[in-house]
């Protein structure tokens, strides 16, 4: 079985590259769409999210290949990826002024107590599915360093085009001696839309991704439902038992022999407001299993890429596994208190909670 091997950050342009659409999401918060006046607005996409927290919370380059539209929604999105510090390639699209090309948008509210959060998508003619092979130079992307690429599920699931995509720039990235990730965030509402064959497609397109990582995110529902897997069977067993999630990556393993890491979170939704949390990493082998404690959730939007970032930047910054997934595991806490998608902690809360800190007031 080969490692992983992480490339030296000495002279690399890049700590992170993702690909994948930037949205917008639009948040009325605890209040029931069907009542909302108002909205906060959120820029957003599971593959940015990552590049936008590993910059923010981490201090680390990252960069993000994706569309903008020239109108002011890409204005502000283009405002809020300069000031994460996230450095852009974008392909560009001019607006006709009346249907498009358009920022995709993801409308999800908070939800409360028993009341589960709402999400649903306007992702009509949206620019980054209009992505395909031959959109980005990665000769040119790749030719400046870069140490890992990331992209997502989310991103295949847009249009015919954008899994080739993906295909594409990991072929580019492995060539280019990067660490290449993909978070499989399977989305059934946006694999149905693609037609009544969408999510029996999913397995065959995702999987087809996953031939060219060489680390997978994902919990068991995105590992049998998007790459068609069996998994064993959950019956009474808690979420955040992980003898269930390490059980499905060993077939994940025998069909993938290029997969080196698994990792996701684990979490049991008691209330929309209180969650079981917790984690686990499968590494060269050998399996690791963070702590388990309950978050008093804010926002659950985001948790899952605060826990992909933090243990990439564990993994870049060539701590011992166990280490770098109790990172991804407090970053991921964290980000639940906050609102928004993307991270508002500190790099020394964040290892304060790894290390087993608590919510002791600090004088």
């Amino acid at each position: 079985m080969a490692e992983l091997k992480i490339p030296a950050g000495t002279n690399a342009r890049h700590d992170l590259l993702a690909l994948g659409a930037l949205v917008t999401r639009l948040d009325p918060g605890i209040v029931p769409f069907s009542a909302a006046n108002h909205y906060d607005l959120h820029v957003s996409g599971g593959e940015y999210n990552v590049a936008a927290n590993l910059a923010l919370c981490f201090g680390m380059k990252t960069a993000i290949a994706s569309a903008i539209v020239d109108y002011p929604i890409g204005q502000r999105v283009r405002s809020a990826v300069r000031a994460a510090g996230v450095e852009a390639y974008y392909v560009q699209y001019k607006h006709d002024g009346v249907r498009g090309p358009n920022m995709g948008q993801v409308w999800s509210d908070r939800g409360q107590g028993l009341r589960a959060p709402v999400v649903f998508y306007n992702r009509a003619n949206e620019a980054a599915a209009l992505l395909g092979p031959g959109s980005f130079d990665w000769k040119a992307i790749f030719g400046g360093g870069v140490r890992w690429f990331h992209s997502g599920g989310i991103f295949a699931a847009l249009s015919e085009t954008t899994p080739e995509l993906i295909v594409e720039a990991m072929r580019a990235a492995r060539a280019a001696g990067a660490v290449v990730s993909f978070d499989l965030n399977y989305r059934a509402k946006l694999w149905s839309a693609a037609g009544p064959d969408g999510p029996g497609r999913a397995a065959a397109v995702l999987g087809r991704i996953a031939e060219q990582a060489d680390v997978i995110l994902g919990n068991e529902e995105d590992l049998q439902m998007g790459l068609g897997l069996a998994g064993p069977a959950i019956g009474g067993k808690s979420k955040l038992d992980p003898a269930v999630f390490l059980a499905t990556i060993e077939e994940v393993v025998r069909r993938y022999p290029n997969i080196k890491a698994v990792a996701t979170t684990l979490r049991e939704v008691k209330s929309t407001n209180r969650h079981g949390w917790s984690a686990v990493l499968w590494l060269d082998g050998k399996s690791y299993v963070a702590p388990t404690c309950e978050l008093d959730v804010y926002d659950r939007v985001g948790g899952g890429d605060a826990f992909a970032a933090g243990l990439v930047y564990g993994l870049l910054r060539g701590r011992d596994p166990e280490e770098a997934l109790r990172l991804g595991w407090a970053h991921g806490a964290l980000v639940t208190s906050f609102p928004g998608d993307t991270t508002m902690a500190t790099l020394e809360q964040v290892e304060s909670l790894a290390r087993g800190g608590s919510a002791r007031i600090q004088r």
